[in-house]
């Protein structure tokens, strides 16, 4: 075994984890402040194209989830698993049927958009003119998805290793680059086209082109443990069933989470523009607490996958019990501050009061529990380490019914609105942390162990 595997495998986890989570997670709070900065962009076009993106921004989040997140994480634990036991050409061979599912992932989620996206987003509440930006932008940023599944690919190839830091520098110099793509051809700044909401999928499918052709090119001429080399270049089903047998119910997760704001969306559509512009905003803070959350998320994912390929079961969960509630505390303490700050970042993005007033009960209703999300959502992510991913699936199965059946009965048969809606939404996030919680305290991931 590599020197860098052992010390993966032996040092102590929180300074462990802190360390390998630094990297990932300013390189996802630079992305943070771009998604933001591009909700500012678009607030400068009016509550219109608030609206459209908030009808659209579940597809580009369900794309970045179910890339970096649920195949990412699934590629991230079987090269973790694979090098924990000592296999290094088995992790190479992984690589290339990685990327592969990518390449096909992309393909039929852009299949699969065309045959009914606009009916998908007229059936969300998108209607004229929202309906067509909302279409057009989506249709931009899919055409050119399997850059953005690319990303999220190679980066677990990387994170499967332990190596946080490389695929985090690309991601900090793509997103500063997406930025002043964004902001050119949203606005038609820097002498570019304006081309409103439909700039920003240009700019995120650019940037998803640069950095995965970058950490490409470092993964076959680096020096990193795993190589990409033609001479592992062969397919077999059981190499594809070592990721698959992690990635499919790990998809149900972020499908499931995306379905959430997708229903709530639709509830909220039914209040107007202004309360769905509002809530567009609202939703896009509580979806930056994923890659918030992500940098410790993924360090679990590898970390627990050695520990479970070495079959050290206590170190594995001793690293979850660590790494989730830290990810909880940093979650709930950002939470926390948005509620009680409200109105000093809602202002950034619009001066319309009921679009304001819509994301202000969302923020103060949601984000303190926002604990919940960072401590469940970074479980999820080590439970993919573990190769156990039964409790987390019907934790979000759970997420779902809980959020749907709170929010129409308090918003529609309680009459009380948006607010209820909200309520509904947080209620959601408690269950889901606290079944699969319950779950790993109970022995989930010892039978993968064995």
């Amino acid at each position: 075994m590599d020197p860098r595997t052992q010390h993966l495998l032996t040092a102590p986890p929180l300074p462990l984890l802190a360390r390998m989570a630094t990297p990932s997670t300013l390189a996802f709070l630079v992305q943070g402040v771009v998604s933001l900065a591009e909700v500012w962009f678009i607030g400068q076009l009016g509550s219109i194209s608030l609206a459209a993106i908030a009808l659209a921004f579940p597809l580009l989040m369900l794309t970045q989830t179910l890339s970096g997140g649920a195949m990412g994480g699934a590629v991230a634990s079987a090269i973790a698993r694979a090098l924990g036991a000592g296999d290094v050409a088995r992790a190479e061979k992984l690589v290339w049927h990685a990327l592969a599912m990518g390449v096909v992932g992309a393909l039929v989620f852009f299949v699969i958009f065309l045959i009914g996206g606009e009916a998908f987003i007229r059936l969300l509440g998108g209607r004229g003119e929202v309906l067509e930006q909302s279409y057009a932008y989506a249709l931009v940023l899919l055409s050119g998805g399997v850059f953005v599944w690319m990303v999220g690919i190679t980066s677990a190839i990387f994170r499967g290793m332990g190596n946080m830091q490389y695929p985090a520098l690309a991601m900090i110099l793509s997103s500063i680059l997406q930025v002043f793509l964004s902001g050119g051809l949203i606005l038609g700044a820097y002498g570019l086209p304006q081309m409103g909401i439909v700039g920003a999928a240009i700019s995120a499918v650019a940037s998803g082109l640069l950095v995965s052709t970058v950490m490409l090119r470092h993964l076959s001429k680096g020096d990193g443990i795993v190589k990409l080399r033609l001479s592992a270049l062969s397919f077999s089903k059981a190499h594809f069933d070592d990721i698959l047998q992690v990635a499919l119910p790990a998809s149900l997760s972020p499908i499931l989470t995306v379905s959430t704001v997708l229903m709530l969306t639709a509830f909220v559509g039914r209040f107007g523009e202004a309360a769905l512009a509002g809530y567009g905003i609202g939703s896009r803070i509580e979806f930056l607490i994923i890659p918030l959350v992500f940098g410790l998320g993924s360090s679990m994912t590898s970390l627990v996958g050695m520990a479970i390929g070495a079959g050290d079961i206590k170190r594995a969960e001793r690293v979850g019990w660590i790494g989730g509630l830290s990810a909880g505390v940093i979650a709930g303490v950002v939470g926390i501050v948005l509620a009680i700050f409200p109105d000093g970042w809602i202002t950034l993005f619009t001066q319309d009061p009921l679009v304001h007033a819509s994301a202000k009960a969302f923020i103060q209703i949601v984000g303190p529990c926002f604990f919940f999300q960072g401590l469940g959502l970074s479980l999820y992510f080590a439970s993919q380490g573990a190769n156990a991913m039964r409790w987390p699936v019907l934790a979000t199965i759970l997420r779902v019914a809980v959020a749907g059946c709170v929010s129409f009965s308090l918003g529609f048969i309680f009459d009380l609105g948006l607010v209820g809606i909200y309520y509904g939404s947080a209620l959601g996030m408690v269950s889901y942390a606290i079944i699969i919680a319950s779950a790993v305290k109970w022995g989930a991931w010892r039978p993968s162990a064995k």
